[in-house]
């Protein structure tokens, strides 16, 4: 019988001790290669320089920091979290880019923008919702981008780690369960049925990790 989820199975809210610590702990974990790992990705996005993003569960904001190299004057980022800790070091962070901007919002529920970026980015935090508002998160997306322009996934690829190696294994025993449910699905498909096409997948981590483009219709 297919297990079902509630919210209560999600660790998508870092708070204490991780969120003050949140990129050693990305760098630790990973066995230093998480910097090398996200540069490449950010780098995979191709990002004009006038190019307006939205950042969904923007964290301390490492990822925008990031993207603000490949940007003019005329670029913009909004990066959306509902961590303090998290935002605190966001604001204090780019307190000197007034095209960089952090609010408080929770990303699961209807946001005001609409038709207002050229891309969507999201970064380990769609699999931590349930589905139902993972639907929600795409929908909002969907509504901020202008038509043609990118959501951007980069998050686990789709596996089953029941027999997958045993690091594999291991890493979603610690993850929440939310994870297994998510890598189980068909996310293109699940795209596609939401208003998006033109995929193009990015693969990192031997292939379980991935970078995955698609193009509002």
């Amino acid at each position: 019988m297919e297990r079902q989820y509630d919210r209560s199975d999600s660790k998508v809210e870092v708070t204490g001790f991780e969120a003050r610590n949140y990129d050693l702990m990305m760098n630790l974990i990973t066995g230093g290669t998480y910097p090398f790992f996200i540069r490449r990705a950010i780098k995979e996005m191709s990002i004009s320089q006038e190019d307006h993003i939205l950042i969904l569960g923007s964290g301390t904001g490492r990822n925008a920091s990031l993207m603000q190299k490949y940007l003019s004057d005329q670029g913009k980022i909004l990066g959306l979290d509902i961590g303090e800790e998290m935002l605190e070091q966001a604001h204090h962070n780019f307190r000197n880019f007034p095209n960089i901007t952090f609010k408080k919002q929770r990303i699961d529920e209807p946001l005001p923008y609409k038709d207002e970026f050229d891309k969507v980015f999201i970064s380990f935090v769609l699999h931590g919702f349930i589905q139902e508002d993972r639907l929600k998160i795409i929908s909002n997306a969907r509504r901020a981008l202008r038509s043609g322009g990118k959501f951007i996934i980069l998050d686990y690829n789709e596996c089953d780690p029941a027999v997958s190696p045993w690091l594999v294994q291991r890493i979603f025993k610690m993850e929440c369960p939310l994870a297994t449910d998510f890598v189980l699905r068909d996310w293109q498909s699940t795209l596609k049925e939401n208003g998006f096409d033109d995929f193009q997948k990015h693969p990192h981590y031997f292939g379980y990790v991935q970078l995955l483009k698609s193009s509002k219709k």
